[in-house]
Parts: structure tokens; sequence; C-alpha cells
């Protein structure tokens, strides 16, 4: 059978300054019906530039200059606009890197998802909602019916990927370009979504380009890698020989910076890790929800995201947060950056109570705790140059004058792997990658104590973040910062953390030294998360699912956050009746380890079939 996609010679140039130059490199690929192709490399390779190729699309800045691109015998690029919008969506779709940045906030999540349908008349009105129901239940999201009616922003990062999935599914198309879609999923998900997509593509005999930084996850998915590095083709094969045996040094060098857990050595990061007796931050007793109260009213217990959260961090210490989406991590890094108020407790920084909003706290508060986004296209404004994104920092936290400002910047640009003359460059001229190292950079500028690290490692490749994590260690050595870091990378987690908090619907389910977490994890759910981890081997994901049905039946739809009962019994087989709708006692286990749970810790510990 003929390729489906067919791209030869082809050629990009990107302005810069006051000209062009060539950012991919005379790039020949072919990919054939059903196949999964994934495209790997750094931040800037040309894998996202090269697989926009087949929408016949280029990005602001940059143009094509050589070569072409054929997909199902159609010469993509000499088709007009109209041609490509045709093509796009109905043949052709894309699901993007950032979800939040890609769906509308004011258009319903079934609107969306049945727009493609109604656009190119391929259903019903009624039709295309009975398809965005479908699609919505098969990437196992909860209440298709009622979440289709919803906003993105009502939902958590992890459900705005997966419904940037459907919407890309929904025309049936021949080609689907997958940039990142698994990188704000939790890893419990993961494996569903995978199993989704994988079956998708094969009951539609389509074919996928795979687009990922994860390669344990490409492993999964892929028939096919390509890698690529600063625009060019190094190496190419199926994936179980590219990952066996690769033959190309850059290639060795992206697996050789993949962390899974079965492989780690050693776990933590041989700080200690007790909970401090003099904590530098403090959260007593938060609970936190989006809604608004009704006047002289407090919040209503069942509208709280977090419940009833107490940690403590010791300077310089790392502490990271564990979960599913949805499970409260954000937001409780939203509370304590003064983001979002809480309903009930305190942050505590050096004994002194933060005032709960932003605007309540001193200039020095605020610059000792600092955020860095999941998402920088959200945190960095589009009309801003890089260099002006950091200078304000300067400028707000030390009165740095302009002429000092331009060193300090590329310093900082330096610090986290990129070329000072970025500062004259806009957030759109960057890939995710580069503009998420753009946003850590900001962070630093203000030399705080605590950076709160939301999944801000999802963006990077392997290579780069592995280069991060090594200064963010610097940094922990040389300056005593200290990280909340929120992440669903349990294999990154498992590396850097000095002590782990497992959340769960808004609650700790165990919290723990790292080593103690990972090596021996008593509750059914920190058990449940270390074995979804991926391992870097095109099998895992076969073995793991088996042949259950890829929606788990009481995955989503038994989270139970509000009540004084373990919000994990609807999904956990040690569930006792009765038992588990009571408050969970605290087991303590020493060292700061702790746990929730009515089960002894024999019965925890036993072997589960």
């Amino acid at each position: 059978m003929g390729a489906l996609l067919e791209i030869s010679g082809l050629s990009v140039e990107a302005r810069q300054g006051g000209g062009w130059v060539e950012i991919v490199h005379g790039a020949s690929v072919a990919i054939h019906p059903g196949e999964v192709v994934a495209f790997i490399g750094e931040s800037g390779a040309g894998k996202t530039t090269l697989a926009l190729s087949a929408l016949g699309f280029n990005r602001s800045g940059t143009r094509f200059s050589g070569g072409s691109v054929h997909f199902d015998g159609i010469d993509v690029l000499a088709l007009d606009r109209k041609a490509r919008r045709d093509l796009r969506g109905r043949s052709v779709a894309y699901v993007a890197q950032s979800a939040a940045a890609a769906l509308n906030p004011s258009i319903t999540i079934g609107d969306q998802i049945s727009e493609s349908l109604r656009i190119h008349r391929i259903a019903t009105a009624q039709g295309a909602r009975e398809r965005a129901r479908a699609l919505l239940a098969l990437l196992d999201l909860p209440d298709p019916d009622r979440l289709a009616g919803r906003y993105p922003q009502q939902t958590s990062g992890g459900q705005q990927q997966r419904i940037m999935t459907a919407i890309a599914m929904s025309c049936g198309p021949k080609l689907l370009v997958l940039d990142e879609p698994t990188t704000a999923l939790d890893v419990t998900t993961q494996i569903e979504v995978l199993k989704a997509i994988k079956d998708a593509i094969a009951d539609q005999k389509a074919a996928a380009i795979y687009i990922s930084h994860d390669l344990a996850v490409v492993a999964q998915i892929a028939s096919r890698i390509i890698v690529l590095r600063r625009g060019s083709l190094v190496e190419q094969g199926p994936a179980d020989e590219i990952i066996r045996a690769p033959r190309h040094e850059y290639t060795r060098a992206l697996l050789s910076a993949v962390k899974v857990i079965p492989e780690i050595g050693r776990i933590g990061a041989g700080r200690g890790g007790a909970e401090p007796k003099r904590p530098v931050l403090s959260v007593q007793n938060v609970a936190a929800g989006y809604l608004k109260p009704a006047l002289g009213r407090p919040l209503p217990r069942q509208s709280m995201v977090v419940q009833d959260i107490s940690l403590h961090m010791a300077p310089g210490e790392t502490l990271a947060l564990v979960g599913e989406s949805g499970s409260g991590k954000s937001t409780l890094a939203r509370v304590i950056a003064g983001l979002l108020p809480a309903a009930e407790g305190d942050v505590v920084l050096d004994g002194k109570v933060l005032g709960r909003r932003v605007g309540d706290r001193t200039k020095e508060q605020l610059r000792r705790v600092q955020i860095v986004f999941q998402s920088p296209e959200q945190a960095l404004n589009p009309r801003q140059r890089i260099g002006t994104a950091i200078g304000r920092a300067l400028h707000f936290y030390f009165g740095t004058r302009a002429a000092e400002r331009a060193g300090r910047i590329a310093e900082l640009l330096n610090l986290v792997g990129l070329p000072a003359a970025f500062a004259e460059k806009f957030p759109d001229e960057l890939s995710g990658g580069e503009r998420q190292r753009v946003a850590i950079a900001r962070a630093l500028a203000a030399k705080p104590d605590i950076i709160l690290c939301d999944e801000f490692l999802s963006a990077l490749d392997t290579v780069v973040a592995a280069k991060v994590l090594q200064l963010m260690a610097d940094l922990r050595d040389s300056q005593g910062v200290g990280y909340v870091f929120i992440s669903h990378d349990l294999a990154t987690v498992a590396t850097i953390a000095d002590r782990v908090a497992v959340m769960y619907a808004g609650r700790i389910v165990e919290i723990g030294r790292t080593a103690d977490i990972f090596r021996a994890p008593n509750h059914p759910y920190t058990s449940l998360l270390i074995r979804s981890v991926p391992e870097l081997r095109t099998d895992w994901l076969e073995e793991t699912i088996g042949d259950r049905p890829v929606k788990a039946p009481d995955a989503r739809a038994a989270k139970i956050a509000p009540g004084p009962g373990c919000p994990f019994r609807g999904r956990c087989a040690l569930a006792l009746p009765g038992v588990c709708e009571q408050t969970p006692p605290a087991i303590d286990l020493g060292d700061g380890h702790r746990l929730y749970c009515h089960r002894s810790v024999e019965t925890l510990s036993a072997p589960q079939d």
C-alpha cells in the first residue's frame, strides 16, 4: 500500500533579524495507513514544524522554502486557503500541546467537539451531539452528558487534553498529528488514553504522527521512531529497534536521559526527609474551592477542591505533590501563592501567617514564594519580549536599573540553557520547551526561597529537563532554594524529591520520605500510581492493560471528595463496606511517614491479586 503522507525534501525557514534562517533541512518522511510514527528530539529540533506541514500549516514567522508535501495523493502546499481549511479537521487533525491555550473558554465542550462535524457537514446537529458524547465516554471522561454542557475552565488540565483529543477524532480523520497529547495526564489516566488513541487509530485504519518528549510513552504507541536534531533527521527505524539498539550518538543521549522507576538505583535526593521541626513553610488545615460563598456564609464543604491539608517544608527541601488530574495539587499551589484564597486554614512563612490573597502580602513575601505554571502560553504576555518579561521581575523586586538589567537577563537565560539573543524574541517565536525555560528564568529572577513548580517540566524534552533538574539541585545547594514539586512524572519525583505527599480527590492519603513511599507504598492508591508508570519497552502497555476495556468502569465516576469517608473507597479493592464511609485514621509509620486508611499495615503490605 502506498504512503498516506509523503514529505519530500522539505525545508522550512524562520525569520531572524532582517533575514531568513533554515530551521528544517530537506526532511523526507513517508507515513503509511495504520502507522504511528513518533517524532522525538530536543525542543527546537523541528518536530512540530515538520508535523504541521501535513496540514499545510506553517507557524508565524516561518515559511516553506523547498520540497513537497503530498497527503493521500494531494499536493498540500499547492492548495489554496479554502482547500487547506477543508483538509484540516476532516482528513488531517491536530491535537495541540497546550489544551488550555487551544480550547475556547466561551464555548461548551460539547459544542467544540461538534463544531468540525457541522463545519464539514458530516453530521446533523443531533448526530454531532451524540458523536461528542460517545468520544467523551471513549476517552474516559466523567458523566459525558453533563460534561458536554460545561466549559473548558471547569475541567482539570488532564481532562482538557482528552477533550482536545476528542475534538481531533470527531470527523474520523485519516491522519492525526498528536503534539504531546499525554503531557498533562497523570499516569493512571495516561495508560487508558494511550490505549484509546491506539485502538481508535487501528479501528479507523488511520495513521498518526506522535510528537513527544516522553520516550517511555513513545515506546507504547509508536510503530516507528524518527529522531530529529536541529532540523535534520538523524535516525529512524522500528520503535523496538531504536529503543533496544540506537545507532546514532544523539539517540543514545536521548534514551540515556530517560528515567523509569524500575531502573532507579538511588531513590530520593538523599537529604533526609523527616518532617521539619522548624519549617520555612507550613500549610495548616487548609481547605479551598473555586465557588464564591453566599454573602456572610462559609463555602459549603461539598464544593471544596482541597480539604484539611497540612504540610510542612524545611529550608531547601524538595516536597513533591503527586496524584491524578483533579486531585487538588495545582489548587493547593495556588493557595500557597495567594492566587486562590483559602476558605479555611493558614499558609505560614517563617512563622508569619501570609495574607490569603496576593494583594494582602508584602513585596518581600511575594518575592520569597514564586510559582512556575504548567502552561507557559498562559503565563507569558504574547506582546512582550522575553527580556521585558524577565526584566520586570528584576525591576519590581530589586529596582534594577535598565543599564544593569541586560547583563542579568543574559545570565538568567544562560542558567536555563537559552542564548542571550532570546531576550529580543516574542513568546510565539519559541517552542513550548523554550517558553517554559523562560518562565523558569523569570521565577529565578526574584531569587526566591521557595518555587512552586506546577508540572513545569512537562513541556521539556528529556535532555533539557535533566539540565533544569540539575539547575534546581545547584540552586538548592548554593542558595537554599526549596521546591514544591507538582508532577505526574513519578520517575523524576523518585529521583529528586526529599518527601512525597500523595493526593487524591483533594486530600492527602499518604506522605513520607521518598524512599519509603516508592520502595514500600502502603496506601492502595499510592500502589496504583506507581504500578502505572510506563516502562521503556514496547510491550508494557498491552501487558499492563491486557484485554480489559479501555474505560475503567469505576475510575472517574467513583471519585468521592465531599464527606468524611476515604475518597478512594469507590476504586479500592480493599474497601470495607460501612467502614470506609467514616474518616480514615492516620497510621504513623515513623520518620514522618503517615497514611490514612482503615486497613492494617499488615493487610496493606500483603501482595494483592
